[in-house]
């Protein structure tokens, strides 16, 4: 595909697939051939093919090299799995799937039609992110004994409007899988896998918009060793908080935070000087903000791996882990359709349950 455009199709019209399709049209080696949407029609503002559903676009199409996977959560997975058996290479908004049998069909099909498959996980492309990584990978702070991540956000009747797919557990799924699914990539990127998960679920203010919870607390052990929590919400009034990590070593202590793990907030470790790293943007969708706006070096890589045949900064197997570990957290949710504290003003802490499954209520 050596000098050629790669061509780019974008499933799901939505906040994140325009996006998507604003950053293919300003890429100089990438073309945008069409868009496919179920109810946004954007033929007065593009000139460009429009289809309302996948397989209308795959029976007529002929020459697109990428789909760019935009649509809700459950959606994903067999979308992506139809894409690939027309030899389409595909790019995934997080999550992949919300199930690692879903992400795992992803990956088969990808085998058998030796086609690409890229996870969007734009944080690893945070400055802050990668320095990270780095002295961790380097054994800056030497042993991790402890490992803190906390997503505070806010998402309300501005985000779970009627008859919306966010806040559904087969569409949307969660905020570990649609809010928070990015910074679990990262701590999996950058500490490897976890075990010993126990886990408490809240839903505090979304009784009404949402078939999940809106809080959870995560205990865990690193594989690798040291032990983890994830705290999370989106539950904050008005307006995302911050998205923070604080990792705790043998040589020092590091938390990044700012509302997107945009900002070096301290730093004391052994011989190390704290470097200053300029924030990405976030998102911006009008009503709220999402996570850092770094989707043009997604772009960026699929094109110079179809181009120049590198690999790809993200692989599937990382997208398959995220799915994999955030369905281990779900494990301690409730399987109920709606899952509801019943008593919010006292937790069980007995029998050595740190963090018990809590009792639900049904709410019609």
């Amino acid at each position: 595909m050596a000098n050629k455009k790669v061509k780019f199709v974008v499933a799901g019209y939505g906040h994140i697939g325009k996006r998507h399709a604003e950053l293919i049209m300003q890429h100089p080696q990438a073309e945008l051939v069409g868009i496919i949407d179920v109810i946004a029609n954007p033929a007065s503002i593009l000139d460009i093919p429009y289809y309302t559903n996948l397989s209308d676009f795959l029976t007529a199409d002929k020459e697109a090299h990428v789909v760019n996977i935009c649509t809700p959560n459950g959606l994903h997975a067999t979308q992506a799995v139809e894409c690939l058996s027309h030899q389409k290479n595909v790019v995934i908004e997080k999550p992949i799937a919300l199930s690692k049998a879903d992400a795992q069909a992803i990956q088969k099909t990808s085998k058998q039609s030796n086609k690409y498959v890229f996870p969007v996980v734009q944080n690893r492309y945070s400055p802050t992110i990668k320095w990270l990584k780095e002295i961790i990978g380097n054994k800056r702070l030497g042993k991790v004994f402890m490992v803190q991540l906390n997503c505070f956000w806010n998402r309300d009747e501005r985000y779970y409007t009627s008859n919306s797919w966010h806040g559904t557990l087969k569409l949307d799924g969660g905020p570990l899988y649609t809010q928070f699914s990015h910074f679990i990539d990262v701590l999996l990127w950058i500490f490897g896998d976890i075990t010993h998960i126990q886990a408490k679920f809240s839903d505090y203010n979304h009784q009404h918009c949402t078939e999940f919870e809106d809080s959870g607390v995560v205990l865990f052990d690193f594989v690798k060793g040291g032990s983890g929590i994830i705290n999370y919400s989106t539950s904050v009034y008005q307006s995302n908080m911050e998205s923070s990590i604080i990792v705790i070593g043998e040589k020092g202590t590091v938390k990044i935070g700012g509302q997107y793990m945009n900002n070096i907030v301290y730093c004391n470790v052994d011989g190390l000087e704290q470097p200053f790293l300029e924030s990405p943007l976030a998102n911006n969708y009008g009503l709220y903000a999402g996570s850092a706006s770094n989707h043009q070096f997604v772009i960026d890589n699929v094109v110079e791996v179809l181009t120049n045949g590198t690999k790809p900064n993200v692989t599937l197997q990382d997208g398959v882990d995220v799915v994999d570990v955030i369905e281990r957290i779900y494990a301690n949710r409730t399987n109920d359709k709606i899952l509801r504290v019943t008593n919010r003003n006292h937790h069980d802490f007995s029998d050595h349950q740190l963090f018990p499954i809590l009792h639900r209520e049904n709410n019609e």
